[in-house]
């Protein structure tokens, strides 16, 4: 896939008009795609499956700040003109419950064990934004590592058709420009758009994406197009108001752990696991034996978990996070310091989920500047 800014190259893109995306849509349901678009559910955007090629909706905004996410109405009746919900990729590849295995007793009362692994169709998220890619590089990291490839994982991440759209309208709560991240895509994508007010800049990063590309048979995009669509992410980039005050806080933080901030969040922290719920890149999970009720058989199963629960830390004998500034404390190194050393960057992406997302509107950013010093690493 492409790891070049979406207009690196513009004599490869083409020019979608707005009232043809949904022959884009029709293209992937042809090729048997399951395709997946922003949907409005319990009063936030999710990706659903949509039933119809012009099943997009439009005219959707997103108000988010610290403990409040709101959908209101965009005044230009624009496709992709929200910048994120409470989820994006994670629960397409990480599934939220799943079984692993399988143990069941044969007519000799011998027990049988087998992996279960899951039905994967093939699937396209239309709308798929710059920090979401980044989060799903990180869990491929973490998933497909060599040696240990999680096959569940691997059977969906394979399916997967990613068409990202530029975010021209950030959140209050996002700052994807700080880290790197957003909120033009760069890397990860099968199609990249850039919406413009009478249609799309369209690029394929990947063959899958050349095939449905050269399909549509795209007018060539022009260099006032392509300069237009530059300008906007340059805009959105500038228009974000939180930020964190370095991309290797590694050192910082660590050097950090007896700092009373610490004792003011946990003040304030309900340890509800709102934030890890929502963060594209968590992936703690617990593991549990669910046995049927005649005793003949058991499902071996995963299901996400959260640094904030007391479970998370116990040991046999003894809670090694036994109090919630520990766990948030846990949580907030790990994702800015500690990943260094395992994924040779930071956890967070800026999506600014765990902010809007927080019942207790505490702000990673105003947090981790609390902590820090100006004297950071570039």
């Amino acid at each position: 896939m492409s790891s070049q800014p979406v207009f690196s190259q513009p004599e490869e893109a083409g020019f979608l008009p707005i009232a043809q995306l949904s022959l884009l849509v029709a293209k992937l349901m042809a090729l048997g795609y399951r395709c997946l678009g922003p949907t409005v559910e319990n009063g936030a955007i999710v990706m659903r499956e949509l039933d119809a090629p012009d099943g997009l909706p439009r005219g959707l905004q997103a108000e988010q700040a610290p403990g409040r996410y709101r959908l209101t109405q965009d005044p230009h009746n624009r496709y992709f003109a929200w910048a994120n919900g409470p989820q994006a990729i994670k629960p397409l590849v990480f599934a939220p419950k799943e079984s692993l295995w399988r143990v069941e007793r044969d007519a000799a009362g011998a027990l049988q064990f087998a992996a279960v692994l899951p039905t994967a169709p093939a699937q396209a998220i239309i709308g798929v934004r710059a920090c979401d890619l980044a989060a799903l590089a990180l869990q491929d990291a973490h998933f497909l590592h060599a040696g240990r490839r999680d096959a569940h994982y691997a059977q969906r991440r394979e399916q997967l058709f990613l068409v990202a759209v530029q975010c021209a309208e950030p959140g209050a709560t996002c700052f994807c420009a700080s880290t790197g991240d957003g909120p033009t895509p760069t890397a990860g994508y099968d199609l990249a758009l850039a919406e413009l007010p009478d249609g799309f800049i369209a690029v394929a990063g990947s063959a899958k994406g050349d095939e449905v590309l050269n399909a549509l048979s795209l007018a060539a995009a022009t260099p006032e197009q392509i300069e237009a669509a530059r300008q906007q992410g340059q805009a959105a980039a500038a228009s974000q108001t939180r930020s964190l005050p370095g991309r290797n806080l590694r050192d910082t933080l660590m050097g950090r752990l007896d700092h009373p901030r610490w004792d003011e969040m946990a003040a304030r922290c309900l340890a509800c696991g709102n934030c890890t719920a929502v963060c594209p890149t968590c992936f703690c999970h617990a593991e549990s034996d669910e046995p049927a009720l005649n005793g003949k058989s058991s499902e071996h199963m995963r299901m996400w978990d959260s640094c904030f629960s007391e479970s998370h830390g116990y040991l046999h004998g003894f809670n090694v996070r036994s109090d919630i500034r520990s766990r948030y404390r846990q949580w907030l190194t790990h994702k800015l310091a500690t990943w260094h050393e395992q994924y040779g960057r930071s956890g967070c992406v800026g999506c600014g989920r765990c902010i809007a997302w927080c019942p207790a509107e505490i702000d990673l950013t105003e947090e981790v500047a609390a902590l820090t010093t100006a004297e950071v690493q570039p």
